[in-house]
């Protein structure tokens, strides 16, 4: 299955991993995160299991739905890719039947409603922009810290469009490159930033303050006109812009944190106020 396609659409509080086959004009969905949606479980190794557990019963009652899962590669929280089980709408359907849920009928309909999306979204691309807007500000985001996630996810795209056509490997190679940048201007991991907000499934952007948005933007448009200039191609070329990049970022922080006596780097997230009594009563 060719990956043309990987976006994320929201079931209420889920993030919900998903494929499109353009050929096909079919949708695929993680089956593990509708599996999450479904029973209410924010823990991934929980959910994770949970599937497992089903699958195995499925498969000794001899049930299809499982035969018709695929294996996919998706993004994961620590940001590499793992091969995934996904199903379409039909297969998923069948799924939501074998597990007792309050939230079954909700996510059939959701389900219905996302095919109808994709079609709006094919002919008029705006309107996914403006679903993720009204997403954000369903959670309190403000105008200000929108512009920038927006304005940082064009030149995200823009950055992996170079990649792309440029011999770099989607998935596992985009990953390294992004973890270089990420490193270079923060002096942190992806993994690390992630642990010091007490990120775990969720998106790291999504929970960087209106500073980060800014260097992370600035390092990813600065390696992109780096390796445009060099004409790098593949992994290993493009490590170079990636450090170069990354470091004018840092530079412009640490000429910003000596000049404010502030630091960029925050452990501050968006998590609903549950999330964060959980995280206190780990400590």
């Amino acid at each position: 299955m060719k990956n043309n396609q990987n976006s994320l659409a929201i079931f209420e509080n889920f993030k919900i991993r998903r494929y499109y086959d353009e050929k096909a004009e079919t949708w695929y969905f993680s089956v593990i995160d509708i599996i999450a949606a479904l029973t209410e479980q924010l823990d991934f190794k929980k959910a994770q299991s949970y599937w497992t557990t089903l699958k195995n019963r499925l498969k000794k009652e001899e049930n299809e739905s499982v035969t018709k899962c695929d294996k996919l590669k998706m993004q994961s929280a620590d940001g590499k890719f793992y091969k995934t089980d996904v199903a379409n709408v039909e297969t998923i359907l069948r799924l939501i039947q074998s597990v007792p849920s309050k939230k079954a009928e909700p996510i059939k309909l959701w389900l219905a409603k996302v095919g109808y999306e994709r079609m709006q979204e094919m002919t008029d691309p705006e309107k996914a922009l403006n679903r993720s807007r009204e997403y954000w500000q369903q959670h309190g985001r403000s105008e200000k810290w929108i512009q920038q996630r927006m304005m940082g996810q064009e030149i995200r795209s823009k950055l992996t469009d170079y990649w792309k056509n440029n011999e770099v490997k989607e998935q596992d190679e985009y990953a390294i490159l992004t973890n270089i940048i990420h490193e270079e201007w923060s002096d942190l991991s992806v993994k690390e930033h992630k642990n010091l907000k007490n990120l775990k499934t969720q998106n790291l952007r999504d929970h960087m303050s209106d500073a980060e948005l800014v260097f992370t933007a600035l390092a990813e448009l600065s390696t992109r006109q780096i390796a445009e200039t060099m004409q790098t191609k593949g992994l290993e070329e493009n490590k170079i812009p990636a450090k170069k990049g990354g470091k004018i970022a840092k530079d412009a922080r640490i000429a910003l944190e000596q000049k404010t006596g502030k630091g960029v780097i925050s452990s501050e997230n968006y998590l609903p106020p549950v999330n964060k009594q959980r995280q206190l009563k780990q400590r």
